[in-house]
């Protein structure tokens, strides 16, 4: 599902990612951890294609995102990844079903077949889909939205930077469950962004990121 080779990102005087390699496979889960400024942020900026490297390639379903112009990749982006934030970034006075069917409507969905999909996706991730708007949800019931929105185009990839970051322990629990569930219930491959290392052991394997390279982390 992604395969990055030689990546290599340099800003000004400073080597974020150097000669980075990294592959995750279809129904695999990896967690990148790594100090803050270490370049975890930067890595998922490169895989989207909204941070172009110095050099290297990075591969999101067999095609190569850094060699893209910018409709191409958007279309690629949208088809093939589904990005999970640590604040959701929903838009607050939408209901629930409406933030999740915007993704599939954007996709070029039917707006009957997105809404069906959306309000089906919450009601199995424990989310009433349109009873409130979205800013009234808990801190769980929104993280647990945001995953819907990105699972409603059945990504080949999934993307979480810091997916459990704002929530409290029980929350954290849960949408751990969630998040490193889907790769074996869809098949995609789930890279996550975290600094918690309970959350990081959760997946199938752990890279610690840190002077610019990449390291396999003892199991």
């Amino acid at each position: 599902m992604l395969e990055v080779r030689g990546l290599r990102v340099r800003v000004s005087e400073r080597l974020l990612l150097d000669d980075t390699d990294l592959t995750v496979r279809s129904g695999e889960s990896v967690a990148v951890t790594g100090p803050s400024g270490s370049g975890k942020s930067t890595l998922l900026m490169c895989v989207l294609g909204l941070s172009r490297p110095t050099a290297g390639q990075v591969k999101v379903a067999g095609a190569d995102v850094t060699a893209m112009r910018p409709r191409a990749l958007a279309r690629h982006r949208r088809t093939h990844i589904g990005t999970i934030f640590q604040f959701g970034e929903l838009l607050p006075e939408l209901t629930p079903v409406e933030n999740v069917a915007v993704a599939a409507l954007l996709s070029g969905a039917r707006r009957s077949a997105a809404f069906e999909q959306a309000a089906s996706l919450l009601t199995r991730l424990g989310v009433s889909p349109d009873t409130v708007a979205t800013s009234q949800l808990s801190g769980g019931e929104r993280q647990r939205t945001a995953v819907a929105r990105a699972l409603i185009n059945k990504p080949s990839l999934l993307l979480a930077d810091e997916p459990t970051g704002a929530l409290d322990d029980r929350n954290r629990e849960s949408v751990s469950d969630l998040l490193f569930g889907l790769p074996k219930e869809t098949g995609c491959g789930l890279l996550v962004v975290t600094h918690d290392a309970a959350v990081a052991a959760r997946a199938d394997r752990t890279v610690h990121l840190a002077e610019g390279r990449l390291a396999e982390a003892a199991t």
